[in-house]
């Protein structure tokens, strides 16, 4: 390689690096004081014990996770869940990365790297797996739940109602959006999905709450006592 084309390359990579961290990718010990830079591969201890207990059967995980590598419970996962089981790793650190943003990180852009991270360890499951696989519903709603974070609450919203139309016994995805239509002062379009989801799941308390604080709400708005305009007094 020449001088010219060799000092071209590297400034070319020194380029893209840079753009990476200005876009949110954490530098080398500087993503979360006390954790793992990675959290695909450091398994710390904290951090798994917050995902689903499955999480440690599924693959990287049963070989770094002291007590994981159960090949009775391994394959009982695979036959709960059939071969895209073998993707669910991805939705895991997606997890793991969800709880980064959420819990323990200190800066904006840190908490943006980490949930645009996670919507990207989700799609990977969400494009290899079938509509019938039994965790879609919950990936499509953790998914769903971080593009609103990430104030893409648009295409958040298709992502939630693609899990009600695959399970629309499925609760969650009723919340998410029942809070997103809260937040932006749409309380028809909250109501509207909460009673929605109390017609397949009655039950849920999570969703009975809710709309009794949307009544309560609406009630005290209704009730509000009007400004009480002070009389003229007559003229002489």
């Amino acid at each position: 390689m020449k001088a010219s084309n060799s000092a071209r390359f590297f400034c070319q990579a020194a380029f893209a690096l840079g753009s990476l961290f200005a876009a949110g990718m954490p530098a080398h010990g500087q993503g979360v004081p006390g954790y793992p830079d990675d959290v695909r591969f450091g398994f710390d201890p904290r951090e798994v014990s917050q995902v689903p207990r499955y999480c440690i059967y599924t693959q990287y995980f049963n070989a770094a996770v002291p007590g994981a590598n159960d090949k009775a419970e391994i394959q009982r996962w695979y036959l709960i869940m059939g071969p895209s089981f073998n993707a669910v790793h991805h939705y895991c650190w997606g997890l793991m990365k969800t709880n980064r943003a959420l819990f323990l990180v200190s800066t904006r852009q840190l908490r943006t790297f980490y949930l645009t991270d996670a919507i990207a360890e989700f799609d990977y499951v969400i494009n290899r797996v079938p509509p019938e696989f039994k965790l879609l519903p919950e990936i499509l709603t953790k998914k769903g739940e971080n593009l609103i974070r990430l104030d893409k609450g648009p295409q958040g919203v298709r992502e939630l109602e693609r899990a009600i139309e695959l399970r629309p016994d499925y609760w969650p995805p009723y919340v998410a959006l029942s809070d997103y239509y809260a937040t932006i002062g749409d309380r028809a379009s909250a109501r509207k999905w909460l009673e929605q989801g109390l017609s397949t799941t009655p039950d849920v308390k999570a969703l009975k709450r809710r709309l009794a604080e949307l009544d309560t709400a609406e009630g005290k708005r209704v009730t509000a006592p009007q400004a009480v305009v002070p009389k003229q007094p007559l003229k002489p």
